[in-house]
């Protein structure tokens, strides 16, 4: 879950897919979690991140986004950075900076709704 100093929470669509997300992705083999995500964040929206900057949030299981019937389990962190340093790269097709009044504007991920979004603005309606 990556914001900016204005509270907002960056989400992205990836190309051929409807919903919103938290940027990330599968490990490739050796990979530990915060590896993992600091690869897709290069690979995604070209921002370079040490892995010690990554603030563990925990493990996740939600209903995948775009695979119907299948279950994602999600390793998330934390990380604030300025909104100026991601830009739309590989197969992202779009990114947004939201707020809590965004939530019911977009369709957004599973996982984001019942999980994540919940942690970046605690006591906000989702």
């Amino acid at each position: 879950m990556i914001h900016d100093a204005e509270g907002r929470v960056l989400v992205v669509r990836k190309q051929g897919t409807t919903r919103f997300m938290q940027p990330g992705g599968k490990p490739e083999a050796g990979e530990n979690a915060a590896q993992t995500l600091a690869r897709e964040l290069d690979e995604e929206l070209g921002l370079k991140v040490a892995e010690e900057c990554l603030r563990p949030l925990g493990r996740f299981v939600s209903a995948a986004a775009n695979e119907p019937g299948h279950r994602v389990v999600a390793d998330a962190f934390a990380l604030t950075i300025d909104a100026a340093d991601v830009t739309v790269q590989a197969e992202i097709a779009e990114l947004r900076w939201i707020t809590p009044a965004d939530v019911n504007t977009l369709p957004l991920a599973p996982l984001s709704l019942e999980h994540l979004l919940p942690l970046a603005w605690p006591g906000e309606p989702a």
